[in-house]
């Protein structure tokens, strides 16, 4: 019998986020099918006291899967020309956020739904399911429609192998926050395929030199070269279907704390809280007013369970505390770049 759940990409540092995300779901789209947190790092000790108090939360713990795939990518972006030329310093993030969702494929749900931490879950994803049903990958956002010069991937240097004209890339460009796919998809032989070509017939190169170690540009790659169905819902011919969804750029309504679309009330899969930080939702947490989008509906979640540790106003932090965190950012980026 197929199973079906979902996969989180979660650690200790975006426990908050993590929290108001499994309670979104609970609420707005199924609160029985299966959870897996995907481990970001090891930094897990609220994560692992959280999966005790609920039945349906578990952890990856498929270490070979991880290793696999983190070998794989730190060999695709060594060979990455960017890499090579620059040295340039890759993100402290990058290591453990962009090799690890990409477990899912590994993990125990023939077909599963993948959330990053930042998002909070807004309708239920049967739809997402049912689509999987024709296609390998499904995805909604409009990542197909930014520029050439920041795509995920070099459209033109693409165009000139002839492997696949613009009108053939364009349409396959995705996000990686949210998406649904099935497992087995990217198997150990296909991946060292997958490699060769990246690395020695130089299809790494096809990568966007701007976004070099990042998850989604890598991913962006896989499913282009693997040549599977790919479905995006900004893409369907039902309007009904084509919304917006990132937090600090489309408009929403409210309605009982779901929020919809504000062009025709359209429902919404997920409010993606993309551009801010972690340490932003910690600080809302704890009473700051930090002027994140739609900052009572995360509120909403993160404390629906009690209620009681809901911070009852929001206090912006003074002129002080601004500036020393400013100054402690500069001091932390300038022992990253000489470390």
């Amino acid at each position: 019998m197929e199973t079906k759940g979902f996969y989180i990409l979660a650690n200790d540092v975006v426990y908050d986020q993590l929290i108001a995300l499994l309670n979104s779901i609970e609420i707005n789209v199924n609160q029985e099918l299966p959870i897996c947190i995907i481990p970001y790092d090891n930094r897990l000790e609220k994560v692992k006291s959280e999966i005790k108090n609920r039945p349906n939360l578990t952890l990856f713990d498929n270490q070979e899967s991880i290793n696999r795939w983190e070998e794989f990518a730190d060999k695709v972006w060594a060979a990455h020309p960017r890499n090579q030329e620059s040295k340039a310093t890759r993100p402290r993030w990058y290591k453990g956020h962009l090799q690890r969702k990409f477990v899912a494929f590994d993990g125990e749900f023939d077909h599963f739904v993948f959330y990053e931490a930042d998002n909070l879950a807004m309708k239920p994803v049967d739809d997402v399911f049912e689509k999987l049903n024709d296609y390998d990958f499904v995805f909604n956002d409009w990542e197909h429609r930014k520029p050439t010069e920041t795509a995920a991937l070099n459209i033109p240097l693409i165009e000139k192998s002839g492997f696949y004209t613009d009108t053939e890339v364009r349409p396959k460009i995705h996000d990686a926050s949210f998406f649904g796919g099935k497992k087995g998809l990217f198997s150990p032989q296909e991946l060292a395929e997958l490699e060769n070509k990246l690395i020695n017939q130089r299809e790494v190169e096809w990568i966007n030199r701007i976004g070099w170690w990042d998850d989604v540009f890598l991913f962006n790659y896989l499913t282009l070269r693997c040549e599977r169905p790919i479905y995006n819902f900004t893409q369907s011919p039902n309007g009904q279907e084509r919304t917006g969804n990132c937090a600090d750029r489309d408009p929403f309504v409210n309605i009982d704390n779901v929020l919809y679309n504000e062009q025709g009330l359209k429902p919404i899969h997920r409010i993606h809280y993309m551009n801010y930080s972690s340490a932003d939702f910690v600080r809302l947490c704890q009473g700051e007013d930090v002027n994140i989008c739609y900052q009572d509906i995360f509120l909403h979640y993160r404390f629906l369970k009690n209620p009681e540790q809901k911070p009852t106003q929001l206090v912006p932090a003074n002129s002080l505390t601004k500036a020393t965190r400013k100054f402690q950012g500069i001091v932390g980026k300038i022992k990253r770049t000489i470390s």
